[in-house]
């Protein structure tokens, strides 16, 4: 059976394009394949700064693999009009909705659904203020992401919730057969 890591190694170069969108993760290592063509991936670690940009940036970097786990779970590795087409509807549907989704499916178990349901509260008032200064984030007790205190919790949670949803992706990417892909 290959791996991530013979499988990469087998699609680098290929003249052909291949019909597959794929985001892939080997050994902290991230890589998005898009009809034949390997591009470098995000980073495993989450780099956060205390400015409205840097947190969208960060959340719209949950948003991408939400949205790869449930392309993975209903389309597989497909990059035809069936891909295209799910990818239209997932934009239209609310983030909420897409974290809801993965309980119901036991993607995600109920205490890190919490979680992923607060920190994305702090997203959407981010995208609604001009400053972070207007923001705050309710673990357990609201905190205000202008001070330095509850900037750091939040980024702290954020920086946890990704790392717990790379491991949740590795394990829906580790349900892909490599073998049966095409090259």
């Amino acid at each position: 059976m290959l791996s991530v890591s013979q499988y990469l190694r087998k699609i680098k170069g290929k003249k052909h394009p291949l019909k597959i969108r794929l985001y892939l993760i080997d050994n902290e290592k991230h890589y998005f394949v898009n009809n034949g063509v390997v591009k470098k991936g995000f980073d495993s670690k989450l780099k956060i700064s205390k400015n409205r940009d840097s947190v969208l940036s960060a959340f719209s970097k949950m948003a991408f693999l939400f949205d790869e786990i449930i392309r993975l779970r209903i389309v597989g590795v497909s990059n035809e009009r069936d891909s295209t087409e799910l990818l239209y509807l997932l934009n239209l549907v609310p983030i909420n909705r897409k974290i809801r989704t993965f309980l119901d499916w036991k993607v995600f178990g109920p205490e890190f659904t919490r979680g992923m349901s607060r920190l994305f509260e702090v997203r959407n008032d981010a995208v609604h203020c001009v400053s972070l200064n207007d923001v705050t984030y309710n673990p357990q007790n609201k905190v205000s992401l202008s001070s330095q205190s509850g900037f750091k919790k939040f980024s702290t949670d954020l920086q946890k919730a990704w790392k717990e949803l790379l491991k949740i992706y590795i394990n829906e990417q580790e349900k892909i057969d490599f073998d049966r892909l095409k090259f």
